[in-house]
């Protein structure tokens, strides 16, 4: 019998940040929100599976736009169990990241990581190279 061969290229055609505040999940949407004068919304929390560990469970928003979306989460992950793990393991200092795809170019990311560092619950703000991570494949919720 002829196998066949399956070759799967991901695109990580995004921009992330990586953020530290030690605040609820909704407050920093709400903070970022007034910060950059947009409207990030909770969706239903993002599930990962995995064949020998507990599910993670993390929590999301999202603002949908014409190209693209900007994606908020939670890096601090659950299982039904409780406390699970996190959604990149490498980058447990960071308490959330923010995605920005956008295919027309319309965001700044520099003009987003100035503003968001000019927020006193905001304790570090920084740009990362997705490409050099490790647990890429688990910022790919679409």
């Amino acid at each position: 019998m002829k196998k066949s061969t399956l070759r799967i290229s991901l695109r990580y055609d995004f921009d992330l940040i990586g953020l530290v505040a030690p605040v609820k999940d909704y407050k920093m949407a709400w903070l970022i929100n007034n910060s950059l004068g947009i409207r990030l919304v909770k969706v239903e929390d993002f599930r990962i599976e995995f064949l020998n560990q507990a599910d993670l469970i993390v929590s999301q928003y999202v603002l949908e736009k014409e190209h693209g979306y900007i994606q908020l989460l939670k890096n601090r992950a659950y299982s039904e169990d409780g406390f699970a793990g996190y959604l990149l393991p490498e980058l447990k200092i960071m308490d959330y990241f923010l995605l920005l795809e956008d295919h027309a170019f319309e965001t700044d990311i520099n003009s987003y990581i100035e503003t968001l560092s000019a927020n006193k619950l905001i304790q570090n703000v920084v740009k990362l190279n997705v490409l050099k991570l490790k647990s890429k494949e688990n910022l790919l919720t679409y």
